[in-house]
Parts: C-alpha cells; structure tokens; sequence
C-alpha cells in the first residue's frame, strides 16, 4: 500500500472546464470594460449628437425649457420622441457590438492560453503514461476503474510465474535490478559488515557454490534428529518419551516457528510506553479458515495441499501410503482447529479482544501445557527472570479454552499424540523446505497453483534472493538502496505534503456533524500528535549502528540452510530482549526499499520507506495533481488509519482507551455500517466483498483521498500548464493520478483468496468504492446524480 511543488492559487485553479473558464474571466473583464469604456463613449456621443446644434440648442438639452417645445404640434412631438428613442437603440446596439466583440477576444485569447501545454521532456513522458494506461472508451461516470486503468492492464497481462501484476509490482522489480547490482559488486565495495553479510546471504540463496543441491534433504534430516523426530520418517521418534511441552519449546523458543498459537513482546495496547508478552491465537497452514471449512468449495485446494504435503514428506523418507494417511491425519486436525479460530472480521473491536491477566490465570484458562515453563525456557535465551505473576495478553481466551479441549482429546491416545507431533513437525518442514533443493521447492507448486492460480517459479532466482534479503536484513539492504536511489530533498518535500495533507484532514472535523465538539478537539490534538517517518531510519545511515544491529548474525555464503535457521533465532532473541523495556517509539518495523506504507496505532506512527517515495506515487516532476493523487492519497490513507473502526479506540498516546463520547461512537458506528453495506454489495467472479473484513481499509481510502484532494486544493500556487494531448483539468488529473496507482491484472484464484483473507478490498473497488463517495469527484466529471460513479446515497465517515 503511499514532494510538492508551491504554486500560487489563480482563479483557473478554481475553474471546472475550460468553458467555466472563459465565461469567469470574460466576468471580471467586462466589469473592468464597462465601468472604464463607457463614459468614453457617452463623451463621444455628446460631441456627435451636438454636431451641427447651436450652443442653444446644447443648452436647451441639458435644460428642458418649455418655449419652443410648446410650439410644437402633437405630430412632431410624437416624431421626436420616436427619433429620440430611435437614436437610443442605436446608442445601446452600438455598445453591445463592441462589447461582444471584446468579449470574443478575451475567450479566444484564454483558448490560445489553454491550448499552449507542457512540451518538456518531463511533461511528454508522463502524458504518454497516463493516456497509455487509460482506456476513454469508458465513461468515467459509470466505471472510473476502467476508465483510467483499462489501457494498462491489456498492455499488461500477467507475467509468467506471477498471480498478481499491477503498479506496486512494477516498482519493487525496479527497486530489485538496484539491489542486486549493488550485492553482485565485490566485497571490499560495500559500505559495511552488515551489508557484507547481505551480500553473502543473497550468496547463499543463489546458492552459487551449489551446496543446496548437492546436499537435497540433508540439511532437513539433521534437523528432524534434533526436535525428536517425524513419525513420516526414520528420525529417531519415539512416542514414549514424547511431550506436547517439550516439542512446542522447541518449535516455537529454538526455532521461532508458529505452532498451535502465536506469541510475541510487543506495546501494551493500554500502555503503549511498556513492552508485554501477548499471545494469541494461530495454527492455520492454508491461508484461510474457509479453506478448510468450505470443502466444496476448497476440494482443489485441500487436495493439492495433501498432494505437497506427501510429497515432501516421501523426499524427506517417508513411504508414499503411509505419509499421505498421516499427512491426511493432519489436515483433519488443522480442520479442527479451524472450527475453533475466530474470523478475523469479528475480532476489529480492540477492547473486546484485550484481556490482560497472570501467566498463572492463563494457566487456569488453558492448562494444555505448563506456561510458565514455557516462558521460563523462552527467557533463558536472554537470561531474564519470568515468574507466575508476569502479566499477558490474551486476545483469544476462547480459542486457547476451546484448544484445551481440543488437546485432551488428542493427548488421550498414542495414535492422538503422534498426531499432534506429525503436526507440529510439519509447521517446521513447510518452513524450510524453501531453502532446500529444487525439487523440494517443486513440490509446492501444485498447491500454489490452487490457491493463487499460479505456480510461480518462473522468474529468474536472483529476484526471488533479492526479496528474501531484502525480508531477512531489510535494513542493512536498506542502507544500499537509499545510498543508491533516494534523494535527501524528498524527504523535506514529503514532510511538506505530510502537513498538508494532515491539515486538511482537521480542517474537515468542523464539517463533522456526528462529532461532539469535546470529542472533535481531541480527535484534532490526536491527528497532530501523530508522528511521520519518512524514507529510512537515521540509524543505517550511521555504519557503526548499522553493524550492531546486526553484529550476533552468523551468516555463510554457503549455508542456506543454516542462514535461515540463525536468522530466526537471531529475530526470536531481538524480540525476547524486549520484554519489560520501555518503548522506542522511533522504531521502524518495514524495510527502507519497500514499497509500502504503514500506521502503528501504539506508537501513533506513520512510515513512508523510500521504496514508496518513487514514481508512480511520486516524482519531482510531476504537477502536484499527480503528486497528491499518488503520494498523497497514501499519506491520507496510512493517516486516516489512526481514525477508522480499530484505530479510534487508540489516543494520541497510543493507548487503547475510551477516549470519545459515548454518543459520537454510536453515530460513528451507524457511518461505518453504511460502509460496510456499500462493499457489501461490490462483487467479483460472484462472490461478495466482505465489508467487514475490509472495513478499517475502506474507511482510510475514503478519508485518505479526500483529505489529499482538499490539501491539493488548498495549494498557492500558479496553476501548471495543462499535458500534452489529455482533454482533462489537473483537477480531473488528480482523481486518474489516484486510480492508475491501482491498475492491476489479478488471476482469478489470486483475487478469491483475496476477498477471503485481506483486510483490503480489490483493487479496482478500491478506486470506485472512494470516488464515488466523494461528491467533489462527480462535481469534476460532471456525473449525473444515480450515476454508478455517483450514487445519490453516499457513505462518509472522515
């Protein structure tokens, strides 16, 4: 998921069309024209009409005398009177003429004016990219969505290997080709150890010294020896001496694998200054719940999923009948677990999922193993005490209840307890095995396939190795990528556009009805406390810092494996160090080259890397109608995030706490059910968005774009010269600079699985969902009221 010229307002920045245009100017001009040019012409007419009239004759016009009038017949006077009136329409036609022809100049002088545009360099590429894109078949009124991205996305199919192809991707492939060359260059160039061990794990994945496949399996086989054994193969199991306890100590304290539940020391939600141990719930291998549950649905998927497992399982050792039988055993009690989870959609409510208690009451609740062991083995790693009374949260206490029971049933017998360790093998396996040899890495492309419509795998490998440093020491590829790419003067220009955009944001509070005046202030202290970092943290920057962050990283160009495996360990210890410390709310969690952007609502944070800051969210030579409708619907978007349904219930402190009037959360709450009835109703390849799931999204790409549009606005400066060949104001510019952000090609399987998990709505509703929200859209298209880009009821929260 996101810097601006200044340029002076004029009354052409406040014009819909050019025809508007014409008649505003022509309006200030004829006033000027009037008031100065007729009393010429009166002063010409009296030096006309007196010509040939005796100075009496003058006197007797300005001064009605009665003598020679009276001696007039009635036929004369009615003459007169009608020669007099006679001469007046002349006068008054005379004056209509030259002011209509003065007007025909003005008009054709703002035509000439308009129709001179941006012939630079600049200006030529990037009308090329935006008319290639668009596709003006399409009235913008009934699908803007195809109106401005249609172009793009028949010049734009797929690429091969890929389920997903749109903007976003473009860039990072970009943001890769600088990577790569900076990592393929000798040692000694780099700047730091740190980036020195990026280079040898980019190495590693390469896996230039063939190691990877020379050794097939083995690296894997050690490993199963290690945590106890697979029952799938001849790894020393022994289901005697086997414990639920010891193999989730292991999984989840050595290795840093997910297993039944997830665990980790983050904010306190209701004391953001403090780390805490927090726990939840977790286990789902498929991407959903549905996925297990739907099984008319999902039978193409389970079965690929029961296809992968066995066949890691027979390249691990395992006998083809038996591992399927087994790996079936496991799919039927994730299946269960499934049953049990929670869907995300009814867990936005944050107060509602927060329960705070002891280690020994989460003990009481969910007594399926010993929790205070298994935090005391999770501390040793970082030599701190933990007692029965460390506090926790829990945010899924049912789930862990329900879990228990689920436990009992398994624990009861030796084919259960076999069971449960083939599971928790298996969440270990399906992580490594990507860093295992080729055919491993085959095996998984039947399942991809299923779920994502397709198998990948056909890019080349150094991409795959750029993306995978790039997660596993982000910053250190951090430190290559701005020292390459970022410019410093962007990160002024987007702290600038930052506060414009956050100004127009608050201004927009007064038009609030819903808002009680002591909730409004306070939502405006919030908004202003909110924090911006912007391209990269100052830490990589500094070669000393940067290689202490990373100075306990073991990383060989020759262990892939291994790498992998430290570096989850590495990332366990980092996390564990903070339990009990106080806050840094200046950290960052995204890497600098990503292409993405993020709010923290216990720090009250905004990130924007640098792999963001980048054509086509933003360009110093773009006009600020681009630059805002790209980047700066970002900024609102990841802004607007610290008010939707889950980010409200966070105070400018970054504490969950009920900080608004009960009466504005219900209003609030009967503006957000409107959203969520309008996506309801959007639908793809026949099935419904989930506007619930989608909810939190949808409000920040509604208050983001508006609040771009206003700061955009409320710009002063001098209008930019129209681009080349495009029929559209820069206001209009704005709204096609916003929706091209999201042109995209998605295949069907890919976009399923995305209306069933992601927490944002697809791509093209994104785009229409917002604009036809806002009113100031139609205004500029000039929609007609119950168009489809302009309902006549419309959904607004911010």
């Amino acid at each position: 998921m996101f810097p601006t010229m200044s340029v002076k307002d004029t009354g052409y920045r406040k014009m819909n069309s050019l025809v508007d245009a014409c008649r505003r100017a022509f309006g200030r001009d004829m006033t000027r024209y009037t008031n100065a040019n007729f009393a010429d012409d009166d002063s010409v007419n009296s030096v006309k009409l007196n010509a040939g009239i005796s100075s009496n004759a003058t006197h007797i016009r300005y001064h009605t005398g009665t003598t020679i009038w009276r001696l007039r017949s009635p036929l004369e006077k009615v003459l007169l009177l009608l020669v007099a009136v006679l001469l007046f329409v002349i006068f008054v036609l005379a004056c209509i003429l030259h002011i209509a022809e003065h007007r025909v100049k003005n008009v054709i002088q703002v035509e000439m004016d308009y129709s001179q545009p941006c012939l630079n360099k600049s200006c030529i590429q990037i009308s090329n990219n935006i008319l290639e894109a668009m596709d003006t078949s399409f009235d913008p009124c009934d699908d803007f969505y195809s109106y401005a991205c249609n172009g793009w996305v028949k010049a734009n199919p797929i690429p091969d290997g890929k389920s997903t192809w749109g903007t976003f991707q473009k860039l990072e492939q970009q943001n890769q080709l600088v990577i790569k060359r900076v990592l393929e260059q000798p040692m000694e160039n780099l700047k730091s150890k740190a980036e020195q061990k990026a280079k040898m794990y980019y190495e590693s994945c390469l896996d230039v010294n063939d190691t990877v496949e020379a050794l097939g399996a083995t690296p894997m086989l050690a490993l199963l020896k290690k945590i106890g054994g697979w029952n799938i193969t001849e790894s020393g199991f022994d289901i005697k001496t086997w414990t639920l306890q010891n193999i989730t100590q292991i999984i989840q304290n050595k290795y840093n694998i997910g297993g039944l539940f997830s665990y980790a020391v983050s904010e306190d939600d209701r004391n953001s200054s403090r780390h805490i141990l927090q726990i939840d719930q977790n286990g789902l291998t498929l991407p959903t719940r549905e996925n297990y549950l739907n099984k008319t649905e999902h039978a193409k998927v389970l079965k690929a999923y029961l296809e992968y497992m066995t066949k890691v399982g027979v390249l691990l050792g395992g006998e083809l009948n038996s591992t399927r039988a087994q790996m079936q055993a496991v799919i039927d009690f994730e299946t269960r677990l499934a049953n049990i989870t929670t869907p995300g959609e009814l867990r936005r409510d944050e107060e509602s999922i927060y329960n705070l208690m002891t280690i020994a009451e989460l003990q009481e609740r969910a007594p399926f193993i010993d929790w205070r062991g298994f935090f005391e083995d999770a501390m040793r790693i970082v030599n701190k005490k933990i007692t029965s009374k460390e506090q926790i949260v829990v945010y899924a206490p049912e789930y862990l209840g329900n879990l228990t029971l689920l436990i009992n049933e398994y624990n009861s017998t030796e084919e259960g307890r076999i069971i449960l360790n083939n599971y928790m093998v298996w969440q270990t396996v399906r992580v490594f095995t990507v860093c295992l040899s080729k055919a491993f890495r085959d095996a998984y492309k039947g399942l991809r396939t299923a779920l994502l419509g397709s198998e990948g795998g056909e890019e080349p490998q150094w991409r795959y190795c750029v993306q995978d440093t790039n997660t596993v020491l982000g910053f250190a590829i951090g430190a290559i990528f701005v020292r390459e790419v970022f410019h410093q003067d962007s990160k002024l220009q987007a702290e600038e556009m930052i506060n414009n955009v956050r100004n127009a944001f608050k201004k927009n509070f007064n038009n609030l009805k819903w808002m009680d005046e002591e909730t409004r202030k306070v939502a405006n202290d919030k908004a202003d406390a909110i924090s911006d970092m912007i391209g990269y943290p100052e830490f990589i920057r500094d070669t000393n810092q940067l290689d202490e962050r990373f100075e306990n990283l073991l990383v060989r160009n020759n262990t892939y494996f291994e790498n992998n495996i430290n570096i989850n360990y590495f990332n366990l210890k980092k996390m564990l160090e903070k339990i009990n410390e106080p806050v840094n709310k200046t950290t960052w969690s995204m890497a600098p080259s990503t292409v993405n952007a993020y709010y923290t609502p216990t720090k009250n944070q905004m990130v924007f890397p640098a792999g963001i800051l980048q054509s086509p969210f933003y360009d110093p030579s773009y006009p600020p109608s681009l630059n805002y409708g790209g980047m700066g619907v970002v900024m609102g978007h990841e802004l607007t995030h610290g008010f939707d349904d889950q980010g409200r219930q966070f105070d400018k402190y970054g504490n969950l706490n009920h900080w608004w009037k009960n009466k504005t959360i219900e209003k609030f709450k009967q503006r957000t059910k409107c959203v969520v009835d309008q996506y309801n109703k959007f639908k793809i390849n026949g099935k419904n968005i989930n506007g619930n799931q989608t909810l939190g999204e949808n409000i920040a790409d509604n208050g983001g774009l508006k609040a771009a549009y206003h700061a955009y606005l409320q710009l002063h400066q001098a209008e930019p010269k129209p681009l080349p060949g495009i029929p559209l104001t820069h206001r209009q510019l704005f709204f096609v600079a916003f929706a091209q952000v999201w042109c995209s090609a998605v295949t069907k399987e890919a976009t399923n699985l995305q209306i069933e998990k992601d927490s944002h709505s697809p791509a093209q509703y994104r785009v229409i969902g917002a604009l036809s929200n806002l009113k100031e859209f139609s205004q500029e298209f000039k929609c007609k009221p119950g168009s489809k880009m302009n309902p006549r009821n419309k959904c607004e929260v911010w």
